[in-house]
């Protein structure tokens, strides 16, 4: 991305041992330093009875589980140079010895920029930051803070006013892991770089928007964090309206963070606050006997909602979003539907229901962009069918996420990263439904949630388009 910020001259992981760790961040990590693009000391900070050659040979367990494993001399001294990097301190983050010790350790080595990377349990964010603070080690540092941020508005702003009482705004990096995917980038790019979309992104030709972010798996043993969460707060407050974001913003004047932020942030302010009518709540058929759920949890794993954009460019358009758990396919994909033309002059055509043209982007499992167009069926008869042109289609990233984000953090670019007013909007528009709402409704695994109940939220603008399982449609 761009900027030109002063770059960090240390990481600070507290939490290195978490299972965070062990799937994205040390995977990261070692691609960062495999491509050559870190320079800095790392000091691993945690409570886990640990030593420096604990955290290497974790280290070395998460590169070969999931990060592609050590396969040639390159990788094997990619490896050998992340681990040099690396210090451990193991101490009690309410122990403010914990922190000197990290003092030490950034002045062995010279460091007065470091960025902290909490990677920690969202209880102990105001211990640390606090404890930060108190160190002197925040004075030219960054703090980098996993998501969720806040579990509805008033921890949030809570959570906001507590940071900034050690690190200005400018100085905050929340990240969001979605944000950093090569599709969704994509995203941003495929609007503004080509005019061609532009004349037909508003109300006067698009119908309704639909967004599905489907996962074909449930909780996998998480049950007592998901107690505490459920779809709305885990997935729909952040990683999907960050779509919408990206769908329905202004052009930013530039690529830079305040810009992009900005625009990103006006399309938050102009949703109201969901009302429970809006909002259906289901949960998958044996979701109640996961270990460490309640007998009779009430949580959702699946939720699907409605709601208008009040601006001059989306007024009066219907967007509706559903996302959940055990869902037939493991895809997330927004669909753009456009209005029908307005006279049918071809007598013997047949339009079914929800048939009009649309735009299709796909984020996962792998980035698409394509256009669905009527086309003439061969014979003597104007009969039509859909066609799909893809338009294209993306094997893989080049970067990660977590690399893509790691380095912007680091070099101080925030254009990824959410802003807090972003993060409080984000919550308003959900705050409401997360405590006044209908019963969740039970359905099947492999079903698309509570299919009566979703099919009648999206009413007339229906039907639902079901992301296809395979990657190529």
């Amino acid at each position: 991305m761009t900027g030109k910020q002063t770059k960090s001259d240390a990481l600070v992981w507290f939490g290195c041992t978490g299972d965070l760790g062990l799937k994205m961040t040390f995977p990261a990590l070692f691609r960062m330093e495999r491509r050559g693009m870190l320079e800095i000391p790392i000091v691993g900070v945690a409570s886990s009875q640990w030593t420096h050659d604990d955290l290497v040979q974790r280290g070395r367990e998460s590169v070969e589980q999931f990060g592609g494993g050590l396969h040639d001399d390159r990788d094997a001294a990619a490896f050998d140079r992340l681990a040099a990097r690396l210090a451990y301190v193991d101490g009690d983050y309410g122990d403010d010895a914990t922190f000197v010790q990290v003092g030490k350790l950034l002045d062995a080595s010279k460091a007065i920029r470091p960025a902290h990377y909490l990677a920690i349990p969202p209880g102990l964010f105001q211990t640390v930051i606090t404890a930060l603070g108190r160190a002197g080690l925040a004075d030219e540092g960054r703090v980098i803070v996993e998501k969720p941020f806040g579990r509805d508005l008033d921890s949030a702003q809570e959570l906001s006013r507590v940071v900034h009482t050690v690190f200005p705004e400018e100085r905050v990096f929340r990240i969001d892991h979605y944000l950093g995917k090569e599709s969704v980038l994509g995203i941003m790019y495929a609007r503004f770089a080509n005019s061609m979309l532009e004349p037909f992104w508003n109300r006067d030709m698009i119908d309704s928007v639909q967004i599905t972010m489907a996962e074909d798996f449930g909780i996998a043993g998480r049950g007592k964090f998901y107690e505490g969460v459920g779809a709305l707060r885990d997935v729909v407050q952040n990683h999907v309206l960050q779509i919408v974001t990206l769908l329905a913003m202004e052009p930013p004047v530039d690529i830079e963070a305040g810009s992009v932020r900005a625009e990103a942030d006006k399309v938050l302010r102009a949703i109201d606050p969901l009302a429970s009518g809006d909002l259906v709540r289901g949960q998958f058929d044996g979701y109640r006997s996961e270990a460490g759920v309640a007998a009779d949890s009430d949580v959702e794993t699946f939720a699907a909602l409605r709601f208008e954009i009040d601006n001059w460019r989306w007024g009066g358009v219907p967007w509706f979003v559903r996302a959940g758990k055990n869902l037939p396919v493991r895809a997330t994909e927004a669909r753009i539907r456009l209005r029908k033309p307005p006279a049918k002059i071809f007598p013997g055509d047949h339009v079914p229901t929800g048939g009009s043209d649309y735009v299709r982007i796909r984020v996962t499992p792998d980035g698409q962009l394509a256009l669905g167009l009527r086309t003439k069926e061969p014979g003597p008869e104007f009969v039509g069918e859909m066609g799909e042109l893809l338009l294209h289609s993306e094997a893989g990233p080049e970067l990660t996420a977590y690399e893509r984000l790691f380095g912007d953090a680091l070099a101080g670019d925030q254009t990824l990263f959410t802003s807090v007013a972003g993060v409080e909007s984000a919550w308003e528009i959900v705050d409401g439904v997360t405590r006044d709402h209908a019963p969740a409704e039970r359905y099947p695994i492999g079903t698309w949630g509570p299919v009566e109940s979703v099919d009648r939220l999206i009413g007339r603008h229906g039907p639902w388009y079901d992301p296809e399982p395979s990657a190529t449609y």
